[in-house]
């Protein structure tokens, strides 16, 4: 990553606030990895879209102090909304997805367990994909990282997507695609399963909430190869890598 350094920090009130605080893991970043020092101008991130410019004024042992000299809409943002929803992964799977699929431009990430689903969640894990969310956005120069939430249920996760357009459900059982990927517009909602796939059952509770079957081919792909994919699929047709 070129140019300046950037780092996420809470709501920034400009311009009646032109100093602010960085702390907590961001600081530690600063500090540590990326070696701020006073004077370094870097960018700052409150989740709103925009980028403040700023210059390091002060650095303690816990926290940094830079002033802002300058605000800019981010302009990679995607203008398609992309929702990946993904069946909980074991290991360090879950990370890979939801950092290559932050860097890809989705707009929101699912996570959720489903009956052959052999991973498990936890507060701490669920911290650590949105710090991953985090750095990747800062690595591809997003304004934005996309929240990571989790679903302990897959007609719970199916729920939250009912208002896009496209709701598309990779199914290594689907024998056709219901719908051409080549047609999709505006938003996007996707589906993987995890390491074990979806039941009957599920395939049928998705297609009774408007979801339609996609198919990746005669291969079987691995779950994060999946999501991966079709992530990559959708953001290219919605116009996002062209």
């Amino acid at each position: 990553m070129s140019g300046r350094k950037r780092f996420f920090t809470e709501k920034i009130n400009y311009p009646e606030d032109r100093q602010v605080v960085l702390e907590g893991d961001e600081f530690i970043h600063a500090k540590t990895v990326q070696r701020v020092e006073e004077g370094t101008e870097i960018i700052l991130l409150d989740g709103s879209g925009k980028e403040y410019f700023a210059i390091v004024c002060s650095i303690g042992k816990r926290s940094l102090t830079a002033q802002i000299t300058s605000v800019a809409d981010g302009d990679r943002e995607p203008r398609a909304r992309i929702y990946l929803l993904c069946g909980a992964l074991k290991g360090d799977k879950t990370e890979l997805v939801v950092q290559k699929a932050t860097e890809l431009g989705v707009y929101k990430i699912g996570v959720f367990s489903s009956e052959y689903c052999a991973a498990f969640m936890s507060a701490n894990k669920m911290e650590r994909l949105n710090k991953v969310a985090r750095e990747a956005a800062k690595q591809c120069m997003r304004s934005l990282a996309p929240e990571v939430v989790y679903f302990e249920n897959l007609n719970d996760a199916l729920q939250s997507a009912q208002d896009y357009e496209n709701k598309l459900f990779a199914c290594e059982f689907a024998e056709r695609s219901d719908t051409d990927l080549k047609n999709i517009k505006d938003c996007a909602a996707i589906v993987v399963g995890s390491e074990g796939g979806f039941s009957e059952a599920e395939f049928k509770l998705a297609k009774s909430l408007g979801f339609s079957q996609i198919t990746l081919g005669k291969r079987i792909l691995r779950a994060e190869t999946a999501a991966i994919t079709l992530t990559s699929l959708a953001a290219f047709v919605l116009g996002e890598l062209g």
